[in-house]
């Protein structure tokens, strides 16, 4: 019995994996099984940085927040549905707090993990499952962010997707100096003043709630008059200060158009008297922010904007097919009918029109 064991003991040391020393994104370095072939994700957009890396087929449990959210907000899933029938491995959600006893049940190889950059936290989740874990991160920009690029080349690197990997992250950067391309050498005096409002942020929000470097705009050069704050991020304005601005065209997020809508039926005034209103220059996009942000969606929107903004820069552009393309590369499907179906798309608004109820 001794030998047969000790003959065991060699067979397992021949079939193992091989370990390999990576560098997360908080600064650790984890030994990890390369090519691991089993995955799970937690974590706002842990997992759809898998599936742009197409390494879905390897994940074996999804957080219960994955299952239960509307697919349209997460264009990942409905690009990958079947997800959705894995083993929950805990609930998920902004304040996820990992579970490690369901995260062992499915005996991953690796935990891919974001918004734990705490090291202390990640060694404890390490710590109790004995599986290496390993941080990614979304960065402080997500649409066009090194750390995007070094979190989706880490998941390549241990899944054995490299080759994808480095495909996905050329691609982000050429949608980029794209954009750039087409606006760069516009002179500010030549640029319409623009407003993206009823922006969500921590839940829905009316007109008031804005951005100052909204990454859509910053991509294609636009002129926010947000940006005269001197802040970044999300910012809450009063109207009359979105009155003393009167931008030339506005920009409704889709999450939160319903409370426009509703605003706009009990005081008309505010709205007529803003330029844009008066000329018929209001326009609906679609929300891509959702457990972190839908790089997909983000560009999607970013070559609407530039098509309503800068018609002549982007006259080649039919932003719906935009969309599908972008869809079809990062996530293998043209979704954006799907999309549009939970949010309503890109349109020209009518505010005047009461909301449907």
């Amino acid at each position: 019995m001794i030998v047969l064991a000790g003959c065991g003991q060699k067979d397992a040391a021949k079939t193992a994996q091989p370990m390999s020393k990576v560098t997360d994104l908080a600064g650790r370095e984890v030994n990890v099984p390369i090519p691991a072939k089993r995955i799970v994700a937690i974590g706002p957009g842990a997992l759809r940085l898998v599936c742009y890396d197409q390494a879905a087929d390897k994940v074996v449990g999804v957080e219960s927040a994955e299952k239960q959210w509307p697919a349209a907000a997460r264009p990942y899933i409905l690009a990958y549905p079947e997800l959705k029938n894995l083993p929950a491995i805990g609930q998920g959600g902004p304040d996820y707090a990992p579970d490690a006893e369901k995260l062992v049940s499915v005996k991953p190889d690796v935990i891919f993990v974001t918004y734990l950059v705490d090291k202390s936290r990640a060694e404890e989740l390490q710590a109790k499952t004995g599986i290496p874990v390993v941080v990614l991160s979304y960065g402080k920009l997500a649409t066009f962010d090194d750390d995007v690029y070094r979190s989706l080349q880490l998941i390549g690197q241990i899944t054995g997707n490299q080759k994808r990997a480095g495909e996905v992250v050329d691609y982000l950067k050429k949608c980029q100096q794209d954009l750039n391309k087409r606006t760069k050498d516009i002179p500010d005096s030549q640029k319409p003043a623009v407003y993206a409002g009823a922006l969500g942020m921590k839940g829905t929000h009316g007109i008031e709630s804005t951005q100052a470097k909204y990454p859509p705009f910053v991509a294609i050069n636009a002129r926010n008059v947000v940006d005269e704050t001197g802040r970044a991020g999300s910012v809450m304005i009063d109207k009359e200060k979105l009155l003393s601005w009167n931008p030339d065209i506005i920009f409704i997020d889709e999450g939160g158009l319903s409370l426009v809508q509703n605003d706009y039926q009990k005081n008309p005034q505010f709205y007529q008297s803003l330029r844009a209103f008066k000329e018929g220059r209001i326009y609906a996009q679609i929300p891509y922010n959702f457990y972190t942000t839908n790089i997909d969606t983000a560009l999607a929107d970013t070559y609407y904007a530039g098509k309503i903004i800068f018609p002549a820069q982007f006259k080649d552009i039919d932003p719906v097919q935009k969309a599908n393309d972008i869809y079809r590369f990062l996530l293998g499907k043209p979704l954006y009918q799907q999309v549009a179906k939970g949010y309503g798309g890109f349109e020209k608004l009518d505010l005047a029109v009461p909301p449907q109820k």
